[in-house]
């Protein structure tokens, strides 16, 4: 599962300063991971190829398709299970406790003896190895990134300055708008879908969040067909869980599930309290090819489906899949910037806007005409 095979998470970065394609390579391999047979108490990380995780051959060869550079950011530990920790720890704190002939150890005490134990054991614990697969796309400057959690992000960003000089631009729904339209979200001013006067008027501007509720809006309204630069005609749909979030007190987030969540009043009651959608499964389609993710208004991708290959060999399929992910970035950027180029425009927003809030209105009521995707497939 990942870049070279399976459904793919990841999340996207700018590199400001781009990489050169041999300068970066060579980059890469003065920070390769130490051999593992130096692992000792402290924990160690390095980048190795994306084959495995010991690894250590990077090269033109081993990690350079064309314009794509593929590693790891391997991590190795070692650690002691809990369970076997405590265990151990009990053991030698009954043997001090009857050499020292006292009823019950101190906090001090029984912190030298967990001490003793972790440096007895930890030397015998097989390491524990974690990877973090990367994909450098040199031609646009992006950097996709398996990893999904801020702990991933704070520890695989760091070491990518460390080893190329330039700290990768997180692309949220903020940044993007940013680097590609230029528009700063601070210079908006924060909308509501609801006309129910008892929802606090909203503090802060949050365009991930307005982007998948239009999405969802323009696709019951339009039907979801779109065209991206190249001329290919797109269509989209969007499918449940559906996960809905509103900054401020209260219930901050409602998840939907079961049955047919686009459809449901819930859904529209969740946008009427001022709650805006923040995760849907998005369906895209460009003929007989279907591309299936769960997005996420932070502009994370999750278990991103691509259409099915046909080179039969590794390195040919890793460049068929990576041009078929620059496929639905590219995609998924065009909605996006549809909706900047509105979002930036006070008379159509505003225009927008008096037709999202009746939609939203419609929905809670149960008055709304049933879901486009809920009654045929993915649009072709």
């Amino acid at each position: 599962m990942g870049f070279d095979s399976g459904r793919v998470s990841f999340r996207l970065f700018h590199l400001r300063q781009g990489l050169p394609r041999r300068g970066g390579i060579e980059q890469f391999a003065a920070r390769a991971a130490p051999p593992i047979e130096t692992l000792t108490r402290d924990a160690i990380q390095g980048w190795v190829s994306w084959r495995h995780l010991l690894d250590r051959e990077i090269t033109e060869d081993t990690c350079l398709f064309t314009s794509w550079i593929h590693l790891n950011l391997m991590r190795a530990e070692r650690k002691i299970p809990g369970a076997l920790l405590r265990a151990y720890c009990r053991i030698e704190e009954e043997i001090e406790r009857r050499a020292r002939q006292v009823d019950q150890l101190h906090r001090k005490a029984r912190a030298e003896v967990k001490e003793r134990v972790v440096e007895q054991l930890l030397p015998t614990m097989p390491p524990t190895l974690t990877g973090i697969g990367c994909v450098v796309d040199l031609r646009n400057d992006r950097l996709l990134v398996e990893a999904m959690s801020d702990a991933q992000i704070e520890r695989f960003c760091p070491f990518f300055r460390e080893t190329t000089g330039q700290m990768p631009v997180l692309m949220t729904a903020e940044t993007t708008a940013l680097l590609r339209s230029r528009v700063n979200a601070t210079d908006l001013l924060p909308a509501s879908f609801t006309t129910d006067a008892a929802v606090e008027s909203e503090v802060e501007t949050g365009l991930g969040l307005e982007f998948l509720t239009w999405l969802w809006y323009t696709w019951e309204k339009d039907g979801g067909v779109f065209h991206v630069g190249s001329g290919d005609t797109f269509g989209y749909m969007l499918e449940g869980p559906l996960v809905f979030f509103r900054e401020g007190e209260g219930a901050h987030e409602a998840v939907l599930r079961k049955g047919s969540p686009l459809l449901s009043r819930e859904a529209g009651t969740a946008l009427f309290c001022g709650k805006k959608l923040k995760r849907a499964k998005l369906t895209l389609a460009r003929g007989d090819q279907t591309w299936e993710a769960t997005i996420d208004a932070d502009f994370s991708i999750r278990g991103l489906k691509l259409p099915p290959g046909e080179q039969p060999d590794p390195v040919g399929q890793f460049q068929e899949r990576m041009l078929a992910i620059e496929t639905f970035i590219e995609a998924y950027f065009t909605l996006y910037d549809t909706f900047i180029a509105l979002r930036r425009d006070p008379a159509a927003w505003s225009l927008c806007l008096g037709g999202l809030q009746n939609w939203v209105a419609q929905l809670a009521s149960g008055r709304l005409a049933p879901a486009r995707g809920e009654s045929r497939a993915a649009p072709r």
